[in-house]
């Protein structure tokens, strides 16, 4: 019996996923990129090879699990991220497109050549407070989370992306840096309320970076409401958020004595990040060079 070629495999994995995935073409592509270590254009120049009967093995494994649930990146360890790859594992959230939203803004308002201070509160993977000291190699960048497990991801990436500078803290929040102020403060917070039905398509990714209680607001209010007891004056704080909660963002900022409060949309035209200044005079606008329809007051 002839083996089955490159492209047979493909064009079966892609219907095995298409009832469950938005891009079952896509999450073939990857996983058979992982088993064969090879590109996607190497899987066009070798389609018509036969594939042999392990790789086939370990590619059907892969493909079930994605069926199943399981994120593309878990499967093959990694996911790109403000053009950098990050390794990832069950331990972290999979950085999302929409973050590096959160990362534009942030190296903005840091001068380039310039050792102003930034703190990533719940940094996961560490994706963001890596990809704003891959920019800003000269800022001064803490990084916080309250899982061991996440910070030693972290660690990983950065070591492997060259970027040795960041410090890591272990803690909940501002408790990992008790007196310390920052220039800048980003976050990227577990928002999803615990009765949201979008949970249970992110089954797979841990709970404690998903959805922090009932209403999907619980972090950032914590958050808005110590901010200012770590900045400096005329500081900055930008919050990622879901597409529905700008205005009980915004809310809560004014009500914790920020100013020019803003709100960014992402790339699908979602709000998606605010960003708010501790009041002082003379302070950074954020990202002034993006066009008002990339923008929501």
């Amino acid at each position: 019996m002839q083996m089955p070629t490159v492209a047979d495999c493909l064009r079966s994995a892609a219907l095995t996923l298409s009832g469950g995935s938005a891009s079952p073409r896509l999450d073939a592509e990857l996983l058979l990129c992982k088993v064969m270590d090879t590109s996607r254009t190497g899987l066009i120049v070798r389609a018509a090879d036969p594939l042999a009967a392990d790789r086939r093995h370990a590619f059907d494994d892969l493909v079930a699990r994605r069926a199943q649930g399981a994120p593309v990146a878990y499967l093959t360890g990694t996911r790109e991220f403000w053009s950098l790859t990050f390794h990832v594992t069950p331990d972290v959230l999979v950085p999302r497109p929409e973050t590096e939203l959160l990362v534009d803004h942030a190296v903005t308002l840091l001068p380039a050549g310039s050792a102003a201070s930034l703190l990533d509160l719940g940094t996961g993977s560490g994706a963001i407070a890596v990809a704003i000291a891959s920019e800003r190699p000269h800022a001064r960048v803490t990084a916080v989370d309250v899982s061991a497990d996440a910070l030693a991801v972290a660690r990983h990436n950065a070591e492997a992306l060259c970027v040795p500078r960041i410090d890591w803290r272990l803690g909940s929040w501002f408790d990992a840096v008790p007196g310390e102020r920052f220039d800048v403060i980003v976050s990227n917070p577990p928002y999803v309320a615990a009765d949201d039905p979008a949970l249970r398509a992110l089954a797979a990714e841990p709970s404690l970076a998903l959805t922090p209680g009932p209403t999907g607001l619980e972090a950032l209010s914590t958050i808005a409401g110590a901010a200012a007891e770590h900045l400096h004056p005329e500081g900055w704080i930008l919050l990622e958020h879901g597409c529905e909660q700008a205005e009980p963002v915004t809310c809560l900022l004014e009500r914790h004595g920020f100013a020019r409060i803003r709100t960014f949309v992402d790339g699908s035209g979602k709000p998606r990040v605010t960003a708010a200044c501790l009041p002082g005079s003379q302070a950074r606008q954020p990202s002034t060079v993006l066009s008002p329809r990339q923008e929501i007051s």
